[in-house]
């Protein structure tokens, strides 16, 4: 009898630490919970600075009574200084948006004209605009986009003569053409952001009259002309976006 008091008493025991080692057994079993992560959201508002250099390819003709006179073609370059503003959108990885900027520029060349080496003429690029779409593919803080749309320029034509240095005719004006671009932009901080650019602008061809004409040191009766132009930007940029990082998402694995 004594003996099978033990017994009892063992097995009860026993049945009480079971539950006990079972819940133990699964707590330690359980996964930890997955991190927490920020994800770069590049949606909001921005402005920015930008810099660089700039290149405009150009070809000049000289209209006459007789007809159209090439004065030849030459390459400028300069430098370039401005500001953007715009706003992008991020779905998922893609990342939409618009975009306005302008730039001072300091774009000139002169060149003897082939039509009479005793007259020169002077071309300048002194301002650029773009107003522009954007689509871009973002991994978390860096963005690579590719963007199109509308540019202008404001240019100033001259000529003058080589000996005297005497202006015989000269023209300001502004230009519409098209831009696409191509660009890249990384997130150093959740609102601050740093990039590079380049941008080819296709701006035509423009016309201008000289109204009654004049007559060249070489005796050519000049009464217009006509420039066509591409230029073609790099710049550095840096933006400011108002917002900053989205929600913490949970990490997938």
């Amino acid at each position: 009898m004594k003996k099978l008091s033990i017994a009892a008493i063992g097995f009860a025991a026993l049945s009480m630490a079971a539950p006990a080692m079972a819940a133990d057994m699964a707590v330690k079993a359980a996964p930890p919970p997955a991190p927490v992560v920020a994800v770069y959201n590049w949606t909001g508002f921005y402005i920015g600075a930008n810099g660089g250099w700039g290149q405009s390819h150009g070809c000049v003709d000289f209209l006459t009574p007789a007809g159209t006179l090439a004065s030849g073609c030459a390459t400028r370059s300069g430098g370039l200084v401005g500001g953007q503003i715009g706003y992008r959108w991020q779905i998922n990885q893609f990342v939409v948006g618009l975009e306005a900027q302008g730039d001072w520029a300091d774009i000139k060349n002169t060149r003897v004209t082939l039509i009479d080496p005793l007259i020169s003429t002077t071309g300048k690029t002194d301002g650029i605009g773009l107003f522009t779409a954007q689509l871009g593919w973002a991994w978390n803080a860096s963005l690579l986009y590719v963007k199109g749309g509308a540019a202008v320029t404001r240019n100033r034509f001259d000529v003058f003569n080589n000996v005297t240095g005497v202006g015989l005719a000269s023209a300001g004006h502004t230009r519409w053409g098209g831009a696409l671009g191509v660009g890249w932009e990384y997130g150093f901080t959740p609102n601050w952001s740093v990039g590079i650019e380049y941008d080819h602008l296709w701006m035509g061809r423009d016309n201008t009259t000289f109204g009654a004409g004049f007559v060249t040191p070489g005796g050519f009766t000049l009464t217009g002309s006509g420039v066509t132009q591409d230029i073609d930007m790099v710049t550095l940029r840096v933006n400011y976006r108002f917002g900053g990082y989205g929600a913490p998402v949970t990490a997938r694995y």
